[in-house]
């Protein structure tokens, strides 16, 4: 080998080292040496024909792994940058999804406190005088302080299919009986001895059932509306 083409290779090593360098010194933040200066930097490194024979071929590998050595550390950089990137997007997704899911269950709780609030506020058929009879409006009435509001338009639908607000309606073919036509009438004793002429004793019962059949009024008129029964 002519030392003419051992500097060529000495360059070219040096080139590749330093191409090398400048990926590994972008990954760590250092500034390697400019175009400008990569023959000087050639040009100053040991030429092949200054070391003994026996050692060239050791220089030549140990330059190599070197390369390979910059090359796969500036993998593993990359590696872990991606690694890290990625951990950090699902950890902000996982964080989003928590919050949503807390934000969802706190108006939940909020909800229910407030139908709560509401059953809470509404009156029970004992502080109501009875009365020898009631108008549709006093029953209507009966009904409003009663029936927790969110609820009353639902109860009030029922009533008006069922028995038009009259809580002495009787079916004789099937002995359903009140506001709320139960069947048979005589299942609201329950609610109250009185439950053939007070309407608040058949308003109570008929609260009773549909909130422990269907969970609500509402409930119930949804089922009322397809089936036409409840």
């Amino acid at each position: 080998m002519s030392r003419i083409s051992v500097r060529g290779f000495a360059v070219a090593s040096a080139t590749a080292v330093t191409t090398v360098g400048a990926v590994v010194g972008v990954a760590s933040g250092t500034t390697q040496p400019s175009g400008d200066n990569l023959e000087t930097t050639a040009a100053d490194a040991m030429l092949l024909a200054d070391i003994p024979m026996g050692e060239q071929a050791q220089v030549q590998v140990s330059s190599l792994t070197q390369q390979a050595e910059a090359q796969a550390a500036a993998a593993d950089a990359a590696a872990k940058k991606s690694a890290e990137e990625s951990a950090r997007i699902q950890a902000a997704q996982t964080a989003k999804a928590k919050k949503a899911a807390a934000d969802e269950q706190a108006e939940r709780e909020r909800e229910e406190a407030e139908a709560r609030a509401n059953r809470n506020a509404v009156r029970s058929a004992s502080s109501f005088s009875t009365q020898a009879s009631y108008t549709v409006a006093e029953v209507k009435a009966i009904a409003r302080q009663m029936v927790p509001a969110d609820q009353f338009q639902c109860f009030s639908n029922i009533v008006n299919h069922e028995s038009s607000w009259n809580y002495r309606a009787s079916n004789p073919s099937s002995g359903a009986y009140g506001l709320v036509q139960a069947l048979p009438g005589s299942k609201m004793s329950s609610a109250g001895a009185d439950w053939q002429t007070n309407p608040a004793t058949q308003i109570k019962w008929g609260l009773s059932y549909m909130d422990g059949r269907y969970g609500s009024p509402c409930g119930a008129w949804s089922f009322w509306q397809a089936n036409n029964w409840y």
